[in-house]
């Protein structure tokens, strides 16, 4: 079989019709095709149409080769290694996706991993998140940041990653095998979606039981027991103050970006960790329906709502970008701490909200930060999310439209409707950021506005805080995967190892190669 790339097709063409235009530029019968990758070209607004990578069969097909750039297709398959037994079962804290794949691939090596998760299952923790965006009542046991799936299980589901990793395609099947729309192994930027997220982690669990391995919930991480620097132990709590020892000679600490107890915790017992460049800033809503117009023209009727990605580099030195960007999306409370205010984004599978949002965000540099301790970046965060609920006096997102923001106009109700649950509050979000955030926001709105006419308009919306994109520390590891106490591994967000769902389902494959070749 071969492939061809950068094969143009128009927005109606079905595969039949894919399949007759192929052949009219090979010049020759094709048996089948197979659309390997699908992304839309938007360069030209008059022009809007696909482009996609084909796999194909013919006869002669060694003639073809070299020709329109068409080469061999390659069936690449990731194999994981053999493991060597081990004396205890392996422990892994947390259940987003590096722990789910790290416990995936041992169970499935007979290992039989316990996975230790401080929130709920995805179904318990569902109801509990929509109650909190509902009635404003918030649980700190199980909320968006914690509990089965992840922060990702209350996001885009956005899959796609600058990585080329063998275990990247590994990745996005094993989605499709635990109910994730098969698309996502075509589209180029493919998301799986808040709603089917959480029947994917679901599955997932079942299989991972299946295979021996174990999940408890509402089980916190409160303590480790190291002897001659090696893993003997560790300590966990449950929701009924229980506390019960597991010993274990690898421990797996795929925790996420905001177990900040967890942080404090690891750093007293002398996990080597450092500062690390990290993100805050707010989140910006448009029309679903603007969006689209400005990126696809008159083609935005036969597309779905379109996303975007840009940066823009400031005067001060600094940058403005969007980040995780929900077409058809919704702006969610995130917080994992009471009295605190976090936002991040969210869209279901069909992404068909009225509204479209994106982060807007600011990297936080090690020399903006008060001090050298490891944890400074995770106190500035909290500071942050602290201000903005002293702001509002309570769970209502701080708001502003950027015409206020701008100062063209009053912060009165724009024609963009605020999604953010459980309410807004049009009160400005000055002063709860460093005033260069706030600057560099203002700032990079007008340069932003250049690429997209209207992104800065008037009645789009600003939602603070964003304070959560990226882990804002790095714990040192190995090649082998190990951090400075021996038997201790990382994997994911959290570590400062990855960014986003696939990168850290990678990584937490990795971790797991490493426990069957290396572990004790």
């Amino acid at each position: 079989m071969l492939k061809i790339i950068n094969f143009r097709a128009c927005i109606d063409d079905d595969e039949s019709t894919i399949k007759n235009r192929l052949e009219k530029k090979l010049n020759c019968k094709i048996e089948k095709i197979e659309i390997l990758r699908k992304s839309i070209d938007a360069r030209k607004k008059n022009d809007v149409h696909f482009t996609l990578t084909i796999g194909f069969s013919c006869k002669n097909e060694q003639k073809l080769i070299g020709k329109f750039g068409i080469e061999k297709l390659e069936n690449t398959v990731y194999n994981f290694p053999i493991p060597k037994p081990l004396k205890k079962r392996p422990v892994i804290v947390g259940s987003g996706p590096s722990g789910l794949f790290c416990a995936l691939f041992l169970s499935r090596a007979g290992l039989c991993p316990i996975i230790i998760e401080r929130g709920a299952d995805v179904k318990t923790r569902t109801k509990e998140v929509e109650k909190f965006w509902k009635s404003g009542i918030f649980n700190e046991k199980t909320n968006v940041q914690f509990g089965e799936g992840g922060a990702g299980t209350f996001s885009d589901g956005k899959l796609n990653t600058g990585t080329k990793d063998i275990r990247q395609r590994t990745v996005l099947e094993e989605f499709v095998k635990f109910g994730a729309d098969p698309d996502i192994l075509v589209n180029s930027k493919p998301h799986i979606g808040t709603d089917i997220l959480r029947v994917v982690v679901e599955n997932m669990r079942k299989e991972i039981i299946k295979n021996g391995g174990e999940v408890r919930f509402f089980t916190c991480l409160t303590d480790i027991e190291v002897e001659n620097n090696k893993i003997k132990s560790i300590k966990t709590t449950d929701k009924n103050g229980t506390i019960q020892k597991i010993e274990t000679d690898n421990l797996v600490l795929a925790i996420g970006h905001s177990a900040r107890d967890t942080f404090e915790m690891l750093y007293e017992k002398g996990i080597e960790m450092k500062q690390k460049t990290f993100s805050v800033g707010v989140r910006i809503e448009h029309s679903s329906e603007f969006i689209s117009k400005s990126l696809y023209g008159d083609f935005y009727t036969k597309l779905p709502n379109a996303d975007y990605k840009l940066a823009v580099h400031l005067e001060n030195g600094r940058s403005l970008y969007t980040f995780c960007m929900c077409p058809g999306g919704y702006v969610v409370a995130s917080q994992s701490e009471p009295n605190t205010i976090v936002t991040n984004g969210m869209s279901y599978k069909n992404r068909d909200g009225k509204n479209s949002n994106s982060a807007l965000l600011v990297n936080i540099l090690p020399s903006d930060l008060q001090d050298s301790h490891p944890l400074s970046g995770m106190r500035l965060q909290r500071e942050i999310e602290k201000k903005a609920y002293e702001k509002t006096e309570g769970y209502f997102a701080p708001c502003e439209t950027v015409g206020s923001f701008l100062g063209h106009t009053k912060n009165e109700v724009s024609s963009v409707l605020p999604t953010y649950k459980p309410e807004v509050r049009f009160c400005g979000i000055n002063g709860i950021f460093p005033k260069f955030v706030e600057n560099s926001i203002k700032d990079g709105l007008i340069l932003m506005d250049k690429k997209i006419k209207g992104f800065a308009s008037d009645d789009a919306v600003l939602t603070a805080p964003e304070t959560r994109s990226s882990s804002p520390v790095t714990f040192i590891r190995s090649e082998k995967m190990e951090l400075s106490i021996e038997g201790i591994y990382s994997a994911g967000e959290g570590g400062g190892h990855a960014g986003g769902i696939t990168s850290s389902a990678v990584d937490g494959i990795k971790v797991a190669e490493a426990i069957a070749l290396f572990g004790k």
